[in-house]
């Protein structure tokens, strides 16, 4: 059985992803499908544009399928985490890479994995329903899909805010820092859809983009307090801005986090700013690599996704007592 249905019409090939009850994450099976998919289409020449839309009505794609990386790192099966991991970065790399418009429509949740078949393609449409996240800290992992590449690349300090805290935007918020580059209304994404399906030109199917609701994002204050790729110090600084509820929201974040996961973020998205996309997978496949075999990563994603009591015993536990030699193996440094 095949988690993804796949059409062609009219010089459009869709691929439709459709595993609900997991949210449509990315298990092995969806990686390798869509893999071969859009090799295919890459070199059809009849095919002109490729559509990725979601048949759940609650998300895109919530990320990769992290629970059964955590049985595989408990069963010692280094060589499935590796197929895993690096078929996944392969697919975004193709998705960067594809010779084609490559159109994502994100009308539900969109996180972790779900951005990589997403972001680096060329037209992102979300909606008010979209919610954009990367939340890999508080499992004891760290951003990756390509993400130390685009990350660094948004707005000051921005990336290293969605990468260290998870916090969750909104689709106008995504559009507004260059996560994603249309917005249509939910209700008339069905029709935008359509629009695109019968071979309309993309500048057709979306003229009608766009909203007067503006972004609430803070971009004024997250540049102050996450400029920095010192944890210690983002921390130190949110501490000192007394009575201000969005840095005590964003502590609360970050207390929830493995400390060793976010001096790894850190690090992989100040390095991704000077690196290649290349290099960025390259290094996100080894720090993947080294991480799920800890426990904080076995933890993070017991509390999280397994037990969901949301409540990790991380080790260590502070921010402090983050050994740098640590981190700087898993980040191959």
């Amino acid at each position: 059985m095949s988690f993804i249905r796949t059409s062609v019409s009219n010089g459009v090939g869709e691929i439709v992803l459709d595993r609900p009850k997991a949210l449509n994450a990315l298990d092995q099976t969806m990686i390798d499908d869509m893999y071969a998919t859009l090799g295919e289409w890459g070199d059809d020449d009849s095919i002109e544009t490729v559509l990725v839309t979601s048949a759940s009505d609650r998300a895109f794609c919530a990320g990769g399928d992290i629970r059964a990386i955590r049985e595989h790192s408990l069963d010692g099966d280094t060589k499935a985490i590796t197929r895993y991991f690096s078929s996944e970065y392969r697919l975004d790399q193709m998705v960067a890479d594809y010779p084609k418009p490559y159109v994502s429509l994100i009308d539900g949740a969109a996180m972790g994995g779900g951005l990589g078949i997403s972001v680096h393609g060329e037209i992102r449409v979300v909606t008010e329903k979209a919610m954009i996240a990367m939340p890999e800290t508080a499992i004891g992992f760290f951003p990756d899909i390509g993400s130390t590449y685009f990350l660094p690349r948004l707005p000051e300090g921005v990336g290293m805010w969605l990468g260290l805290t998870g916090a969750r935007i909104r689709g106008v918020d995504a559009v507004a820092v260059g996560l994603a580059t249309h917005f249509v209304a939910s209700a008339d994404i069905a029709g935008v859809a359509e629009s695109i399906r019968s071979g309309d030109p993309l500048a057709d199917a979306l003229a009608t983009s766009g909203t007067t609701e503006t972004s609430d994002v803070p971009l004024r204050k997250i540049g102050e307090y996450f400029a920095d790729d010192n944890i210690n110090a983002i921390v130190g600084g949110l501490r000192g801005a007394i009575g201000d509820e969005w840095a005590e929201e964003m502590i609360g974040l970050l207390e929830k986090a493995s400390p060793t996961s976010l001096w790894v973020t850190a690090a992989m998205i100040n390095a991704g700013a000077q690196s290649g996309i290349d290099e960025c997978f390259d290094r996100e496949l080894h720090a993947a690599e080294q991480i799920t075999a800890t426990n904080d990563f076995r933890e993070g994603v017991r509390a999280v996704l397994v037990d969901k009591d949301r409540n990790p015993a991380f080790d260590p536990a502070a921010i402090d007592d983050v050994d740098p030699a640590v981190v700087a193996r898993i980040v191959g440094a």
